[in-house]
């Protein structure tokens, strides 16, 4: 009967458009996109220079890209504390618990997905159109354009792939954003938060948001795998 009641009091917090419940999904949007956003602005551009290019230095940078894939997330939010705590290197931007500073985590971890994603899709690629790229003379910077244009469902995919992870992610923005109510409190330090409170109804109303959104990233993947 209480997880009945609970799920009765999170539907009803939705419904009812809460609006610390519905504070937190918009903090949530604004830190994950941003981080995917900046992401994309570097994985994009560093696959497709990966994908298409061979110089001294690319195979230390795939190990690169593959170890920070593995990278554990409080690992990343203890790195990212000490660079921008008081006493660290950065502390005099004052970034440490602040959105920021969650973005700044979000982006460590999301960009080598997308680099790795993007480097596979546009490799097949650059292999389909070698030859074409051999006849026509075309610079390996006009490569890289022809594969980003040529692959833009596969670059979609690895968006959304980097999206999935940082909706997910809790370890690294709690060790950064320190869970400040009405600042850096997102869904995912929430329901951490809120279970070990007892307060089921919040937990399960932004659980339910996070399924929901966590379930549309994953029918888009597959929609846009089929279709490619």
């Amino acid at each position: 009967m209480e997880i009945l009641r609970a799920l009765s009091d999170a539907f009803g917090l939705l419904l009812t458009g809460d609006q610390a419940l519905y504070e937190i999904i918009f903090l949530s949007l604004q830190v994950n996109l941003s981080a995917v956003a900046l992401a994309a602005l570097i994985g994009f551009p560093l696959g497709a220079l990966l994908a298409t290019s061979r110089f001294i230095g690319r195979g230390f940078i795939n190990m690169m890209v593959n170890t920070l894939m593995g990278l554990p997330p409080v690992v990343v939010g203890l790195l990212v504390y000490m660079m921008i705590s008081r006493s660290g290197p950065l502390g005099v931007l004052e970034l440490l618990y602040t959105p920021t500073a969650m973005i700044i985590a979000q982006l460590i971890l999301v960009t080598p997905i997308i680099t790795a994603l993007t480097r596979q899709s546009l490799s097949r690629l650059n292999d389909d159109y070698q030859s074409m790229f051999f006849m026509l003379g075309l610079s390996p910077w006009r490569r890289m354009r022809t594969l980003i244009y040529d692959g833009g469902m596969d670059l979609v995919t690895a968006l959304l792939a980097g999206l999935g992870r940082a909706m997910a992610e809790v370890g690294a923005v709690m060790i950064v954003g320190g869970n400040i109510n009405h600042y850096t409190r997102v869904m995912t330090t929430t329901i951490t938060l809120e279970t070990s409170r007892g307060h089921l109804s919040t937990a399960l109303a932004l659980g339910a948001v996070l399924l929901t959104m966590t379930l549309i990233i994953n029918a888009l993947v597959a929609i846009l795998s089929g279709g490619r």
